[in-house]
């Protein structure tokens, strides 16, 4: 269903939910999780329905994910880098009180 496009760009090598993914130079988080045919990058806080990055623009919000260890981040807004960690997020995001 995702398919990279033809021209030649170096790749990074990221982490997706475990699985260490070869990824375009440039391309989005979001981008990274859908070559690695995640099922999901994050659930709902009320229902747990699975979802996966939508509008690849930064609209809907759907592609929310833990990157590199900070929550709720729009994965589809953060170009990959080397050795980058993408997490599914389960749920809501546990605020700590102590850290404000």
């Amino acid at each position: 269903m995702f398919r990279l496009r033809p021209e030649a760009r170096a790749a990074v090598r990221v982490t997706v939910d475990g699985r260490d993914v070869s990824v375009p130079e440039g391309a989005s988080a979001a981008a990274a999780v859908l070559l690695a045919g995640a099922d999901a990058i994050r659930q709902t806080p009320v229902t747990g329905a699975p979802r996966l990055p939508y509008c690849m623009m930064g609209v809907c919000f759907d592609c929310l994910a833990e990157i590199d260890g900070v929550p709720n981040r729009q994965a589809c807004m953060v170009p990959v880098r080397e050795g980058m960690v993408i997490a599914c997020q389960r749920g809501a995001r546990v605020i700590d009180p102590e850290a404000a």
